[in-house]
């Protein structure tokens, strides 16, 4: 049920994603002109990566009309198969947000509009994904905000203690919050989230499809400590971004005025469409084309935290080995598992952009 009011009046706030989690939720990929091969290669990818989260927690795979049957014969019995209505699946951009005061969760539905809508969205209509937030927390019975800004899950990361850190590219977009200040949404981020401290990067991960969301920059380990997507390649335009984000984290200090630890975890080696990747997507108006070439936004930063376990991408790289070892040693009480992330690449983003997670009220019992 929608509610009136502020969260932060009521003492909630927006948990890590570090913390607990109860379930989660992905959507089904079908769209032509966006996965390769009607999607089927995609639907592989979904599966695998539904099967190895529903091995530690419930998952609800969310599905069109047209492709229920696929999906729930292509799913074990474990993995709860919902019939809804969707333009494509990005779930951690398109799904709630959620809240919680440790009696409660509750969420927040935003808008979505495919990542700036008729100026430099990524496609049209997106009516049906913008929808998904309400119908999630309707299902669910939760009780929920709702906010006229534009904000996916990806644009934000939080330490479940005030902190929050974005980017200029996103939340200021033209085609996202026309004409919205810093000090506007930094209120927004207080009132809904309980934050007390924004800080800003100006840039997100080079040649991002979003626009540069956070999500492919950073990721709080835990409160004052942080992973970084680094590169030492001068001759590559990430290493301006990357470097400069580290200075601005280098300046900047938490809610609670601690100096972040800053750990640099270095991409693997630049990977691009193929032919053969890109003839494979239907060309169809409406849709930002897939093209030879084009640069995919490999990073180890895109991971998964569900519980004690984190899930990382891998790209059949040198660089995988190492960054699983730095996992593993940030989250010593975590067991780190790997999948290898290239179809989610193709379609423009990551593994951490397909799940969305329902925070678990610690020392309480569920919503």
């Amino acid at each position: 049920m929608e509610i009136n009011g502020f969260p932060s009046q009521e003492g909630f706030r927006m948990p890590a994603e570090f913390e607990p989690v109860d379930q989660s939720y992905m959507i089904w990929p079908q769209r032509s002109d966006n996965w390769r091969n009607g999607g089927k290669p995609a639907q592989h990818a979904f599966s695998k990566l539904a099967e190895m989260i529903a091995k530690f927690q419930p998952l609800t795979m969310l599905v069109n009309q047209s492709q229920y049957q696929n999906a729930r014969r292509s799913l074990s019995k474990k993995i709860r198969v919902v019939e809804m209505s969707s333009n494509d699946a990005w779930i951690k951009d398109v799904g709630p947000f959620y809240i919680t005061n440790r009696k409660e969760i509750r969420g927040i539905d935003f808008e979505f509009n495919a990542w700036g809508g008729l100026v430099d969205g990524l496609y049209f209509p997106w009516d049906k994904d913008n929808q998904i937030s309400q119908k999630i927390l309707d299902l669910s019975e939760t009780n929920y905000y709702r906010s006229g800004m534009v904000l996916e899950g990806c644009a934000v990361m939080v330490d479940g203690e005030g902190t929050l850190i974005t980017t200029d590219d996103v939340i200021l977009s033209e085609g996202r919050n026309k004409g919205m200040t810093k000090d506007h949404a930094e209120n927004i981020f207080a009132h809904y989230f309980g934050i007390k401290k924004t800080i800003w990067l100006k840039q997100g991960y080079f040649m991002d499809e979003t626009g540069g969301d956070i999500d492919n920059m950073i990721n709080f380990v835990r409160p004052g400590e942080i992973v970084l997507t680094w590169t030492d390649d001068i001759n590559d335009p990430q290493y301006k971004i990357s470097h400069e984000a580290y200075e601005t984290l280098l300046s900047q200090t938490d809610a609670a005025g601690r100096k972040f630890i800053i750990h640099k975890i270095q991409t693997p080696r630049i990977i691009k469409l193929t032919e053969e990747e890109a003839n494979q997507v239907d060309m169809i108006n409406g849709m930002l084309p897939r093209f030879v070439g084009q640069r995919l936004t490999a990073t180890y930063v895109n991971y998964l935290t569900i519980n004690n376990i984190i899930i990382m991408p891998i790209f059949d790289d040198p660089e995988d080995k190492k960054a699983k070892r730095l996992l593993q040693n940030l989250y010593p009480k975590f067991e780190v598992h790997t999948i290898n992330a290239r179809e989610f690449l193709n379609g423009g983003g990551g593994i951490h952009t397909v799940v969305s997670s329902v925070p678990t009220i610690i020392g309480g019992g569920k919503k």
